[in-house]
């Protein structure tokens, strides 16, 4: 696939988001509404005040237009967070942001299910354009964090 840099070469995790190469190619349906999930159950951050590392699962649900997102670099963008201080919301909605620019999708959602830091967990939603009436789209159905019982 033309201009795709990442796919199918050795390629170093990015030192940080910023530095990371979210690639994207033409959609060969972009007259047919569908939906796409990608779904990071081992996410990782750093907490900004601590230094503690944060855990989530991410799931993201997007109908394409033009364009959709080169896997491979989705995975290293977003394992660029590993060695990032950011919060929660922060995090979410930034990538969710960076998805949305770089794919001018039909519609965007972003779960963002935080694993409990300090006993409470956060869980961060981000939601984009309006999902067409024809597409279906399973629920995200993350199990929210129940402690022991």
């Amino acid at each position: 696939m033309n201009g795709l840099t990442q796919l199918g070469t050795n390629t170093a995790i990015p030192a940080s988001p910023e530095e990371a190469v979210l690639e994207r190619f033409a959609n060969p349906h972009p007259q047919t509404a569908y939906a796409v999930r990608f779904t990071a159950p081992e996410f990782t951050s750093l907490c900004p005040i601590t230094g503690q590392p944060d855990f989530a699962h991410l799931v993201l649900d997007y109908v394409p237009q033009d364009w959709l997102v080169e896997s491979k670099s989705l995975k290293l963008y977003l394992t660029s967070f590993r060695n990032q201080g950011a919060f929660h919301e922060d995090c979410t909605v930034a990538i969710a942001k960076r998805l949305l620019a770089l794919l001018e999708p039909r519609w965007l959602r972003l779960g963002g299910y935080w694993f409990p830091r300090g006993g409470i967990p956060i869980d961060v939603f981000f939601q984009a354009g309006e999902l067409p009436r024809e597409v279906w789209v399973p629920p995200q159905d993350v199990t929210p964090y129940r402690g022991r019982g």
